[in-house]
């Protein structure tokens, strides 16, 4: 493991007693204790994820939102200043590069993030597509930390740390927004976007921020139950939200159209790489929700039959702590996806009975 990075909160993980896992090429915690424990004070409470594997790369200059229109799938140059979208990056070949946000932080200027093992193919993807734009591109990654606070005591848990002038802005913060706060006294860009399914924030500071931030936001989330949580409780709580996990659900293999993401350039005007692939393109297969009838749980690789028919492949499953009974995303073939289909799902040499659900499996009140 001696070649693979560190976040700059290392130690303290380390300090907290944390076992740690290869992500991408991060050395990253993938749990304190017992992995449900930090799923369950997500969902209860809060948890307190160290993602700063995550990629950073700033776009800037009077051609920025022009330039991310053709370089992404989206429309990026509409978005107002203050808010993100989620987005994908696709090859001329309309594969999945990654799967992204962007924010939109001044006029010209977006902060876009990819995903950890990607971020090296996102730089150079943008790089190669600069042309004709007055656009500079910054890869901020490695000097950038970011850490998330997820669950129903994450609003209260920042309005502690902040200013009171500033506490307004925590609670009309829109999902999907985000603005520059002093939080515990270090200078942070403050999102209220997650990957849990729960209300959160994720907070983007300079590396040698990270330590006094997390230390504050671990101290001020204590009576309120808030834990440190890895990336086992993290990728346990996506599927259960119906996220999909670059890797698994997404990958060159994949277009947006069989992600279900058609409808990001649907009425998109202008060009962009990887139009000419994704126009009126018919999925061949679809992501769709399985749920179990039983208490085995499907994964990554097992093979979905409808009848003797082999329908498609589990791209995640795992049984939900939150929900108690097993779930899984799958590529199926479109005719196969119909909310109620009644599925068997091949696990260890044995068919199991899954039927399609709709997602996301779990979806917190409002």
């Amino acid at each position: 493991m001696t070649d693979l990075r560190h976040s700059p909160l290392h130690a303290e993980h380390e300090a907290l007693g944390a076992s740690f896992t290869p992500f991408g090429p991060w050395n990253m915690p993938l749990k304190y204790g017992n992995e449900l424990d930090e799923h369950r004070a997500v969902r209860e409470s809060a948890g307190l994820f160290d993602l700063s594997h995550m990629g950073e790369i700033r776009v800037s200059g009077p051609g920025a939102g022009e330039f991310l229109d053709y370089a992404l799938i989206s429309t990026l140059s509409t978005l107002k200043v203050g808010k993100a979208k989620y987005s994908m990056l696709v090859d001329a070949a309309g594969g999945i590069l990654d799967d992204l946000i962007s924010y939109r932080l001044a006029e010209d200027e977006y902060l876009v993030i990819p995903n950890a093992g990607n971020t090296d193919v996102v730089r150079e993807a943008f790089q190669a597509r600069t042309d004709g734009f007055d656009v500079r591109l910054a890869d901020e990654s490695l000097d950038t930390a970011l850490v998330a606070v997820q669950g129903p005591e994450s609003e209260a848990v920042l309005l502690g740390l902040v200013a009171e002038s500033d506490r307004d802005v925590i609670r009309e913060m829109k999902y999907y927004a985000a603005a520059p706060l002093t939080v515990a006294g270090v200078e942070t860009l403050v999102a209220r976007t997650g990957y849990t399914g729960e209300d959160g924030f994720e907070l983007y500071v300079p590396n040698d921020s990270a330590v006094e931030l997390w230390r504050s936001l671990l101290e001020a989330g204590r009576e309120a139950g808030v834990r440190p949580a890895g990336l086992a409780a993290r990728d346990s709580l996506r599927l259960e939200a119906g996220m999909p996990l670059y890797g698994n659900e997404l990958s060159t293999d994949i277009t947006p159209v069989e992600a279900g993401m058609a409808r990001a350039f649907a009425k998109k005007e202008g060009d962009f790489v990887g139009r000419e692939a994704l126009g009126g393109r018919q999925p061949e297969r679809l992501i769709a929700g399985l749920v179990g009838e039983g208490r085995r749980a499907a994964r990554g690789g097992s093979e979905v039959f409808l009848g003797d028919r082999l329908v498609g492949v589990v791209t995640s499953g795992q049984p939900s702590p939150t929900l108690g009974y097993p779930v899984a995303l799958a590529l199926l073939d479109p005719t196969a996806t119909g909310e109620g289909t009644e599925l068997e799902v091949d696990i260890r040499g044995k068919r199991h009975p899954f039927t399609v659900a709709k997602t996301p499996f779990y979806q917190r009140e409002k």
